[in-house]
């Protein structure tokens, strides 16, 4: 399918569209909705717009935030959201997505305090309140790059990921090694909450390593095949941080419920073949994370932005064609958060994926609080163009078109290129020369 242009002047189109597709898209005219109060925690969410967790890459090599990583997430503060959930952040060496990458450790920790605090002021000076501040911790697994090239480690052979590069099996994370890492995620927790955050993300998502573990039917040992144990070290690693909660700090998760990939190398699918849904496993995981470890907030998110980057992120321009309507990836977005949320209405979900609609993301984001599908929605690439965006919809009751993103992927071309990560089109002061240094190396390598 060629690449849909975004063409729709008017929420109408928008709508006879989705109509003609037979996709169902929850669209309401009344932004307001997005800015009736929310309660969670004992505390009082003035919104429901939340920043997505979306990585800079712009550390310094040691995991230690700089002053653009501090300004940026500064300007998060400013535009409004009542949460920002904080980029994926290692919780060991080995596990960084690349040498740019924030990490907590006793080494960075008097840092992220520091940060949180300038955050929070930011928020209350500029808003009267501060956010909700949730950082997102993680294993990058199969995409663990943290000396500037790949050192995967992965949960077993992916015959989809590794078409084009095999890897070997020392690759593959023993269960010693899981069984410790175990411990990491407490240790994180600790930390997490000496820092001055509000929540930890057990992150489970977009193809890292406990998102792989997910779909480790083939796996032997410990961490594969029965849904025990593919859900183990989330699980334990869930409980290693709990007894840090109290008042103020909690724990969540953001959770991948749908791969993309035909089952067994993908979660969330069709047992018996094609790329149809099957939830039953996701609803029974939650179950599990909320009546037995009492989880009261989860993030909903799907696919593999490395390899399907269309079912996370729908997209008008690519690296490959989309073999959908990018309306088709939203509504299947949609479609399984509301599934949860319909299992689990006392939840508190978070939606993902709305800026494909540009201007219209409001009214997608309000209809899907009014109709129930979920309670929170996150904005990824739309904060990246505009991190006023909440803001914005508060004051004018939408956005404005040249305010949004227009799906390019030039963000993901930088970071996935060493450089950091931002809105080449939005920001050009900021972006535009790194995305032309990055346009030099392809030309160099004869790309």
């Amino acid at each position: 399918m060629k690449h849909e242009k975004f063409h729709y002047k008017s929420l109408e189109e928008v709508k006879q569209k989705a109509d003609e597709l037979q996709v169902t898209l929850p669209l309401s005219e009344n932004t307001k909705t997005l800015f009736e109060p929310y309660e969670l925690y004992g505390r009082k969410f003035s919104n429901r717009l939340a920043i997505a967790p979306m990585e800079g890459n712009d550390s310094d090599e040691e995991g230690f935030p700089t002053e653009h990583t501090i300004n940026r997430y500064i300007e998060y503060a400013k535009g409004g959201a009542s949460i920002i959930w904080y980029e994926a952040t290692a919780v060991v060496p080995e596990g960084r997505s690349g040498k740019h990458q924030l990490m907590l450790c006793d080494k960075t920790k008097e840092a992220f305090k520091e940060m949180n605090r300038r955050v929070r002021e930011a928020g209350r000076e500029a808003n009267g309140y501060e956010p909700y501040l949730i950082m997102q911790a993680n294993h990058s697994g199969r995409y663990a790059n943290p000396n500037g090239f790949p050192e995967p480690l992965i949960a077993y052979h992916h015959p989809i990921y590794e078409a084009d590069k095999p890897l070997d099996d020392s690759r593959i994370v023993t269960d010693e090694y899981l069984d410790d890492l175990v411990l990491k995620f407490g240790e994180a927790t600790k930390l997490c909450k000496e820092v001055g955050f509000d929540g930890i993300d057990i992150k489970s998502c977009h193809g890292y390593l406990f998102a792989e573990l997910a779909s480790a039917y083939t796996r032997e040992g410990r961490y594969g095949g029965s849904f025990e144990n593919r859900f183990r070290l989330l699980i334990d690693s869930i409980r290693q941080a709990l007894p840090y909660e109290d008042d103020h700090f909690k724990v969540m998760m953001r959770l991948g419920i749908y791969d993309g990939f035909e089952y067994p190398y993908g979660w969330g699918m069709d047992p018996d073949g094609g790329l149809g849904e099957d939830y039953s496993e996701a609803v029974r995981l939650v179950k599990i994370l909320t009546e037995d470890l009492g989880l009261k907030m989860i993030n909903i998110t799907m696919g593999n932005p490395y390899q399907n980057s269309h079912v996370t992120r729908p997209f008008d321009m690519g690296k490959y064609e989309a073999p959908e309507h990018p309306f088709e990836g939203v509504a299947r977005m949609y479609r399984g958060v509301k599934e949860i949320k319909d299992h689990f209405p006392d939840l508190c979900v978070m939606a993902s994926a709305p800026t494909y609609l540009r201007q219209f993301s409001p009214n997608l984001a309000a209809g899907a609080v009014e109709e129930g599908y979920c309670d929170f929605i996150d904005f990824g690439r739309l904060s990246f163009a505009n991190t006023a965006f909440p803001n914005e919809i508060r004051e004018t009751g939408g956005l404005d078109r040249r305010h949004t993103c227009i799906t390019c992927g030039k963000c993901g071309d930088l970071i996935r290129a060493g450089y950091p990560c931002g809105c080449v089109v939005r920001k050009p002061d900021e972006f535009l020369a790194y995305y032309k240094e990055y346009q030099k190396g392809l030309k160099e390598n004869g790309k």
